[in-house]
């Protein structure tokens, strides 16, 4: 008990650059109390306790303002940052080392009572600041769920999931959040700047255009070059025709953001 209590406030050392020691910790974080608070009542749920493993919870949520079901089972490590509103559903799972921020729901879309209505997060998953996680799939190892962010489907192990409804960002080799690096390093909020799909494709279009009109000049500046040996090209040539790029790409990008 001691041992586990220990390792939830160090994960919270670890990962709240706000924490300053381990009394404060223990005293002046929900997120804490929430997760020990739900043990008792989900250990009264779990052993046929039913109103009492509710009545523990609704303790939990009138100190904590967190929400969870006694039924839902939290693995090891999991810190719920500031996490006031959040709400976690009857069969939801949480792996070992998630971090849940504020006004997230795990929530289901089904009415069947036994039924499995609640995500499953795999490990050191990464749940941002207002997203919703709605029905019975599983988040993969590793994956993050961007800022309001509306998931209805599964994400895979290092994976990004961004959007209303969310859309699914890929791992990268080498550089996932499925990968552990060896300093280990903790993204907060678990979203860096590339992890927008409508910028990145964007972006993508821009350059391809960029990258054609580029071709395109070079092209006429050889056949204005031939044209000089050639009367009979000069005489082929359209007035019009572009002789240096006048693609703003890089004001394009600018306009999109980073």
């Amino acid at each position: 008990m001691f041992s586990r209590l220990r390792s939830d406030i160090q994960c919270i050392l670890d990962r709240d650059p706000a924490a300053r020691s381990t009394w404060e910790v223990l005293t002046c974080y929900p997120g804490l109390h929430a997760v020990v608070l739900h043990r008792p009542a989900h250990w009264f749920w779990t052993h046929g306790f039913l109103w009492l493993g509710r009545f523990t919870s609704h303790v939990a949520r009138f100190l904590t303002g967190i929400e969870i079901h006694p039924g839902a089972k939290i693995g090891n490590r999991v810190f719920f940052d500031h996490a006031m509103g959040t709400v976690v559903g009857e069969t939801a799972e949480i792996g070992d080392g998630c971090t849940i921020y504020q006004g997230v729901t795990l929530g289901g879309t089904s009415l069947y009572k036994g039924a499995k209505r609640h995500p499953t997060l795999g490990k050191d998953v990464v749940v941002s600041a207002g997203a919703k996680v709605l029905g019975g799939f599983e988040v993969g190892d590793g994956a993050k769920i961007g800022s309001n962010a509306v998931v209805i489907k599964p994400v895979p192990a290092g994976a990004t999931a961004v959007g209303i409804p969310a859309r699914i960002i890929q791992s990268k080799p080498g550089e996932s959040a499925d990968v552990v690096s060896s300093d280990n390093k903790f993204s907060a909020y678990g979203i860096t700047k590339e992890d927008d799909p409508l910028s990145q494709a964007l972006h993508g279009l821009i350059n391809s255009a960029a990258s054609q009109d580029h071709q395109i000049t070079l092209l006429w500046k050889a056949i204005e070059t031939l044209s000089t040996q050639k009367n009979a090209v000069a005489d082929c040539m359209p007035e019009d025709a572009a002789r240096k790029e006048c693609f703003e790409a890089e004001k394009l990008n600018q306009l999109v953001g980073e």
